[in-house]
């Protein structure tokens, strides 16, 4: 009976009434319980801890936070990370093409990439050899060519070029004005030819495409390895139609002329022929008109 009156005393601590100021009258009461206190208590904590949430997740408080970072510092680093992928790519694209450069300048041609079986019955089924003539009009053409001063980036490394090179009949790559000559500035390998952009460019030789792809410098390329360690390179492109390891033959579309890359100001090709790793003057070969 001690321990009930005992209860009883605690329950009746935890009633609540409101009475009026004149009359004493009772307004409401509320009957608590521990139970009852405990679920008010948790429930206005979670409350609480809901509320908080919300404000930070939607809204700029979060930025408050010490260690948080702000909006400009977040765009900052999504432009960051966006700049490194791209200077990746830019690394592996120039790591490729110094490897495959290194490669045909060492008269090696790098057929790991190729089908090497397509490759082999190829080049079997151009074992023929043609000989080709010279006809009157070809013996003016070439005093003519002799007699002038072109020049030369190498000395006299490319008066020994083999007779057979001198013999092969080139296809013309592009039709057009020769804006840039060879040699007219330091490091110009090549010729510049102005064209419209998406002309049609085509393989001088039969061989295999060693190399397509695109650079910051020079934007879409593609290089063909040709018999005799003969090598013709075709630069600013705007669509590339070969791939690595193809067989093309001449006059065969390899790509379309453009304005890539950032040496480039208009549309035109640049086109180089190098032989056993020595530059060539093309016009002395090909007449682009």
């Amino acid at each position: 009976m001690a321990k009930k009156a005992k209860q009883s005393r605690l329950w009746r601590k935890l009633n609540i009434a409101v009475f009026a100021d004149a009359s004493f009258e009772q307004l409401f009461s509320v009957h608590l319980t521990p139970f009852s206190v405990l679920f008010t208590i948790a429930l206005l904590g979670i409350l609480l801890i809901a509320g908080v949430t919300v404000l930070i997740a939607f809204t700029g408080l979060r930025e408050y936070i010490p260690g948080y970072p702000t909006g400009e510092e977040r765009r900052m680093i999504m432009e960051n990370l966006q700049r490194t992928d791209s200077l990746l790519d830019e690394i592996a694209l120039r790591d490729h093409l110094i490897n495959d450069m290194r490669l045909v300048l060492s008269e090696r041609v790098p057929i790991d990439e190729w089908d090497k079986d397509s490759v082999v019955n190829a080049h079997k089924s151009n074992t023929m050899h043609i000989e080709f003539s010279k006809s009157e009009v070809d013996s003016i053409f070439r005093m003519d060519v002799e007699s002038q001063d072109k020049y030369n980036v190498l000395g006299n490394q490319a008066d020994q070029v083999d007779t057979k090179l001198e013999m092969l009949f080139l296809d013309v790559p592009l039709k057009g004005v020769v804006t840039n000559k060879f040699g007219d500035k330091e490091g110009h390998y090549g010729v510049d030819i102005a064209a419209v952009e998406g002309a049609r460019v085509a393989s001088v030789l039969d061989g295999t495409v060693i190399f397509a792809e695109w650079t910051v410098e020079t934007g879409n390329v593609i290089q063909v390895q040709h018999d005799n360690q003969l090598v013709s390179i075709y630069k600013h492109n705007s669509k590339l139609l070969k791939m690595p390891g193809m067989r093309v033959s001449a006059g065969e579309i390899i790509a379309l002329t453009g304005n890539s890359g950032e040496l480039s100001t208009a549309p035109h090709l640049h086109f180089e022929l190098w032989y056993q790793g020595v530059p060539l003057n093309p016009e002395n070969y090909i007449s682009f008109d």
